[in-house]
């Protein structure tokens, strides 16, 4: 059994009474990776920050990068492929385009995220006036169904 397939098992298992009535088992599958690829990027994240960057300033020349950027640098591609591989072989289980084409999409995707989530964050604090807190919050639920609808009809779609 391929390692896709007993993660695929695992989340199945949890895929209980009350949550089947409200979310498909793609949708579940979606939601469950993107939090378990959350909780990676965090964890490298605090790996990377403490441990490699070690709070350390990096010079490169031209400009003079800090610790936390230097980590979200680093941490990034990490959490970028591991998502895109979950989405793709677990979540979407989707094996009728190929890879290439899909890692292209995918980098899409994320592109328009990253640009929803600046959008979305300057619309609700600076025009509608909402405290930042709300409005990240806001602002992440309006991605989470902006990423698996673009993942689901877009990036993962049969061919």
């Amino acid at each position: 059994m391929r390692v896709a397939d007993k993660i695929g098992s695992l989340i199945d298992l949890c895929y209980v009474r009350p949550l089947s009535r409200y979310l498909s088992p793609t949708m579940f599958r979606y939601a469950v990776c993107g939090a378990g690829n959350m909780v990676l990027d965090v964890v490298w994240y605090y790996l990377i920050y403490h441990y490699v960057i070690a709070l350390r300033f990096i010079d490169l020349g031209v400009v003079v990068v800090s610790p936390h950027v230097a980590s979200l640098a680093v941490v990034f591609p990490i959490t970028f492929f591991t998502g895109f591989w979950l989405n793709r072989n677990v979540a979407f289980r989707s094996i009728g385009v190929g890879q290439g084409v899909q890692l292209f999409r995918y980098a899409l995707t994320v592109a328009g995220s990253l640009l929803l989530n600046y959008v979305c964050i300057k619309l609700f604090v600076e025009v509608c006036h909402i405290w930042p807190t709300p409005a990240k919050a806001l602002t992440t639920a309006v991605c989470v169904v902006y990423s698996y609808l673009s993942g689901r009809y877009f990036t993962f779609r049969k061919a």
